[in-house]
């Protein structure tokens, strides 16, 4: 089978990763269900501090590993090192914070990386070494640039021929990645080259024999997730000579450098936001309107010029006004007739009100003639009923005349007796 063209291939991928730079955070998190989190946390805890205090971040990226190496170290400085620049404009906007001062992203390539030998304590390259083409260069640079002791740690996808979870892994990897990147980032061609190359990607034990190859010791690998994930750790011998010409520099960039390279990244990230901007339609449309507002103003010689065209206008105002006028007296008249007409309504109003009360007294005078037959008859009920009580009582009455006449005889007797007594009495 035919190899690629490696300058073909950089190029393809450099593309590639720049159209779904956008995109790249959130599939990772997405499409990992946040693994990718820890893969990089657990990447991190493998590296060892050195006398330098640098650390090479290489295929950096957004910049996610960096930020994690100062979140565990923090007084190293990273170069953060990529081939995309686009990816590397996005990943600058994390720099804001605290954590970002000491990170430096510069765009270079992997194969021929512009630093001294000997000038870091670490190399990390996460999900990047299947993109470089050949990887034996990118090992070499690696094992140049570390100091004696120093580990290269690389986080990468397992290889595709392994079956993880009976298929299904393989299943999710062929079909339904690249539908869902394409689904989101609108590039299907990219995730469908993800599947390619994690397909094509050697075992892990060819890996240790590749890194092994190119000078490094005490190589070994832990896999993560059933192997869907690989961390391949390998040191530089203690004992590997530097050549006498290099020697390990203070500063692996001269403050030249660091300052074309910033400002070149500046200058790509203002790029970058302004063809954001630009996707937005609201936002350009807002902008457009803008410079039309300034062009507004106009000189004073043209308004003088125009002064002429009022006295028309005071012309027209006077007959608005006329007419206006002529309304208001056409209103005031219809009023008015309106107003001799209110009369006629307050009259028959007057009837229909009086008209009211008089059915209303009459119906109160009808409701007091019921009222007072009613109590007339009560009354005649209760007459009759006394006159009866009254002829119940006669009899006893006659017999307490003729009772109480007896007794005043009697009485009457005895006080002529007693009177006769006592005359009797007076004459003794």
């Amino acid at each position: 089978m035919q190899q690629p063209d490696p300058s073909h291939h950089a190029g393809r991928v450099a593309g590639m990763f720049g159209r779904i730079a956008g995109w790249y955070d959130f599939l990772n998190h997405f499409l990992s269900l946040g693994q990718d989190i820890y893969w990089r946390h657990r990447l991190v805890r493998m590296l060892r501090p050195g006398p330098t205090g640098r650390v090479l971040d290489l295929a950096a990226g957004t910049l996610d590993v960096s930020l994690e190496i100062k979140r565990q170290f923090p007084k190293s400085k990273v170069l953060s090192l990529d081939f995309t620049e686009a990816m590397l404009q996005k990943g600058q906007t994390k720099l804001k914070t605290d954590s970002g001062r000491d990170i430096q992203p510069v765009l270079a390539d992997g194969r021929t990386l512009p630093l001294p030998t000997a000038c870091v304590d670490n190399v990390t390259i996460a999900f990047g070494i299947r993109n470089i083409r050949p990887r034996m260069d990118a090992y070499r640079e690696m094992y140049r640039v570390l100091v004696p002791g120093g580990r290269m740690c690389i986080l990468e996808f397992g290889s595709g021929q392994n079956k993880i979870w009976k298929g299904l892994y393989n299943v999710y990897l062929d079909k339904i990645l690249p539908s869902l990147g394409k689904i989101f980032s609108g590039d299907k061609d990219a995730y469908t080259y993800l599947a390619e190359t994690i397909d094509g990607f050697p075992v892990a034990s060819e890996l240790v024999s590749e890194i092994t190859e190119a000078g490094f010791e005490r190589v070994f690998y832990v896999p993560l997730l059933s192997g869907i994930v690989n961390i391949h750790v390998a040191e530089k011998s203690i004992n590997a000579e530097i050549p006498v010409d290099e020697e390990t520099p203070e500063e692996p960039f001269s403050t030249e450098d660091i300052e074309l390279a910033s400002e070149g990244l500046a200058a790509g990230l203002a790029a970058y936001e302004k063809a954001i901007e630009q996707d937005t339609p609201k936002k350009t449309a807002a902008k457009k309107k803008a410079p039309a507002k300034k062009a507004a103003p106009k000189p004073k010689k043209p308004a003088a010029k125009k002064a002429a065209p009022k006295k028309k206008a005071s012309s027209t105002a006077k007959s608005s006004t006329a007419k206006k006028n002529a309304v208001k007296k056409s209103s005031a008249a219809k009023s008015e007739k309106k107003g001799e007409a209110k009369p006629a309504k307050k009259s028959t109003a007057k009837k229909k009100t009086t008209a009211k009360a008089s059915s209303s007294t009459s119906a109160k005078s009808t409701a007091k003639k019921t009222a007072a037959k009613k109590t007339s008859k009560k009354a005649a009920t209760k007459k009759a009923t006394a006159s009866k009580q009254e002829k119940k009582l006669e009899p006893a009455a006659k017999t307490d005349k003729k009772s109480g006449g007896a007794a005043k005889k009697k009485t009457a007797a005895q006080t002529k007796k007693t009177t006769a007594v006592k005359k009797t009495a007076t004459k003794k």
